[in-house]
């Protein structure tokens, strides 16, 4: 095709992939950083108990763990983003490769402890977009009969977030019959899916991580600059 046939697309701002660019970064020594983030402020939180297990393995599986508690964090917009909680939490999101996002189902979707978390991360941060590229898992525990409403909810936002949100996922059903006395799960296909789950986000992340720029590079965006840096451009030679 010759490039006269696009007559709407800058072509000299269009970038066609290629195979030494996809390859050309060096693979990062360093363990896969996840961040894992659950949607109950009860004593005996399913999801929080959810999200441990999930730790456990991802650590088992080299990867390098952070949860946080969402206790303290105000609703979004009710302080200021100074906040001490909203700081620790946007820190961690900047220093996540991936995340595991947990949430309970409450009226048939995510609660809102889950979504003030999401809430207070912001697409950017002056030049950086803290979620851009990063992968993410979703998970629900469910009170009674399996559902899929909260982890369909998780995925929308993942999109959203500009996240790679992985093809799997796990539901828990019955959630307070699959821990123990000792607040481990119990061996079961819900358990082995939760391994699964946690197996392919590590996967994931070792392949996208040093690629995420390269991965989210847009035409769009490279064309808004351009028309910024003509305008500025322009300006100063008037």
């Amino acid at each position: 095709m010759n490039p006269s046939d696009l007559p709407n697309i800058d072509t000299g701002l269009f970038r066609a992939p290629t195979n030494e660019e996809l390859f050309a970064a060096a693979p990062s020594g360093h363990q896969p950083r996840i961040l894992l983030l659950y949607g109950s402020l009860r004593e005996r939180s399913f999801s929080r108990l959810a999200v441990e297990e999930a730790a456990r393995l991802l650590e088992a599986m080299g990867a390098e763990t952070r949860i946080f508690n969402p206790r303290g964090l105000p609703l979004a917009d009710a302080e200021d983003a100074s906040h001490p909680k909203v700081q620790e939490l946007r820190d961690l999101v900047q220093w996540s490769e991936g995340m595991v996002w947990c949430s309970p189902e409450r009226h048939g979707a995510m609660t809102g402890i889950m979504k003030t978390q999401i809430d207070w991360i912001p697409l950017s941060l002056g030049a950086v977009r803290p979620t851009q590229g990063k992968t993410l898992a979703v998970i629900q525990v469910c009170g009674g009969s399996q559902s899929f409403n909260a982890v369909n909810q998780l995925r929308v936002l993942g999109r959203w977030m500009r996240m790679v949100t992985i093809p799997n996922q796990s539901s828990v059903p019955k959630a307070f019959m699959e821990f123990d006395d000792n607040d481990r799960m119990k061996p079961s296909p819900y358990y082995d899916r939760i391994v699964d789950v946690m197996e392919e986000l590590v996967k994931f992340t070792l392949l996208v991580r040093d690629r995420s720029d390269y991965l989210t590079d847009r035409y769009s965006e490279r064309k808004e600059s351009a028309e910024q840096l003509s305008k500025r451009v322009n300006q100063r030679s008037i």
